[in-house]
């Protein structure tokens, strides 16, 4: 798949899925716009990439750090044609020990930053009349629900809602929006869960193991190829078939 003059903007860069994501594009031949809080991590990917990413700090749970970014990318005039909404957080405990800041974060970077990241690009995007494909990264949480992530699984319901929702909108602009849903993943927070709960997982999965993100990465490139340039509103599951719900 040759991504050859694209350029990709990818949101949680810095670590785990979003980092394999940045690499596998950047193989395929784009341009990678490195995009992450943790500015420390998003500058080794931008550094195992090599000359042809830029790092770039945001903040999503902050709506004027996401202008600043399109404003940022906007003048460099590199636009992206690939958008893709990696970042995001959890925090494993039962519904009962949440606190209201746990849920305002949740909603803040799961959910409102892909809708704030993708409408603020959206903007220049349509009133230059370009193109895109937009991959969103939810979770098989997010279809079937998770024990001890229950609004963590809201948030990326909510993405795999936003993600057909808003492909029925932008198809009449040719652009594209898919949905990758990760099952348990070989990522630093998975390493952060009780042992007890990371076995468990790893039984239940019939081809017992967790993926690799390089896994969960193969399916974005496929996405945001134009092999997919025929597939909008879609939401695949990278999980081992831990889940198999339609």
């Amino acid at each position: 798949m040759n991504l050859d003059n694209n350029v990709a903007l990818v949101t949680g860069g810095a670590s785990g899925i979003g980092r394999a994501i940045s690499l596998r594009l950047a193989q395929a031949g784009a341009t990678v716009a490195v995009a992450d809080v943790n500015r420390e991590g998003a500058k080794e990917t931008v550094s195992a990439i090599g000359g042809r990413a830029t790092l770039h700090e945001v903040d999503l749970s902050d709506p004027g750090s996401i202008r600043a970014l399109r404003d940022d990318i906007v003048a460099a005039r590199c636009l992206p044609d690939i958008i893709v909404n990696a970042a995001g957080f959890d925090r494993v405990e039962p519904f009962m020990d949440n606190d209201d800041a746990l849920w305002t974060s949740l909603v803040a970077v799961n959910f409102l930053g892909p809708v704030r990241l993708t409408h603020a690009f959206l903007e220049s995007i349509l009133a230059e009349g370009r193109t895109a494909k937009i991959v969103n990264i939810a979770s098989d949480a997010g279809r079937v629900g998770s024990m001890g992530e229950t609004v963590y699984s809201g948030t990326k319901g909510g993405v795999i809602s936003f993600t057909k929702s808003l492909a029925r909108e932008m198809a009449r602009h040719q652009i594209n929006v898919n949905c990758v849903c990760p099952g348990p993943t070989d990522t630093p927070l998975f390493e952060t869960l009780p042992e007890k709960i990371r076995t468990g997982l790893i039984r239940a999965i019939p081809l017992r193991r967790l993926a690799a993100p390089e896994e969960v990465a193969d399916a974005v490139l496929f996405f945001a190829s134009d092999q997919a340039r025929f597939v909008t509103g879609q939401v695949l599951s990278v999980s081992g078939g831990l889940t198999m719900a339609g």
